[in-house]
């Protein structure tokens, strides 16, 4: 059975926008970070963004910071990725992961679970 669900993949032009989301059980939420990942072809796997399960704070990576917001739904299991100003660069398979309940390290160390990933391409 998944325990991380994401859908909201697809093809956008530059500039334009897409919102990713990330279904998760209770018992994943209540505990874990919930972090988001990319992977470009031929290119190293790159945390994105990442919301700790234990305060609610959020982080970003330089590349995206100030065009994406990770965000929990209210009352939802579900984790967001509002992505904005979307480059050609932004273009990979997103996937969602349950991490360290800090997001200490979330970049580098291997999640818990993962999602099945989602496609986005930003072309024009």
């Amino acid at each position: 059975q998944a325990q991380l669900v994401e859908s909201g993949g697809g093809l956008v032009q530059p500039g334009g926008s897409l919102s990713l989301s990330c279904a998760a059980s209770e018992v994943i939420l209540s505990y874990y970070g919930m972090g988001w990942f990319r992977q470009a072809p031929g290119k190293e796997r790159e945390g994105v963004s990442c919301l700790s399960g234990r305060d609610g704070t959020t982080f970003y990576a330089d590349s995206v910071k100030g065009r994406f917001t990770i965000y929990r739904g209210n009352g939802e299991n579900t984790v967001y990725l509002q992505m904005n100003s979307l480059r050609p660069e932004d273009t990979a398979v997103y996937y969602c992961a349950a991490v360290d309940p800090d997001c200490s390290d979330y970049g580098s160390n291997d999640p818990d679970y993962w999602g099945q990933g989602t496609q986005v391409n930003v072309s024009s």
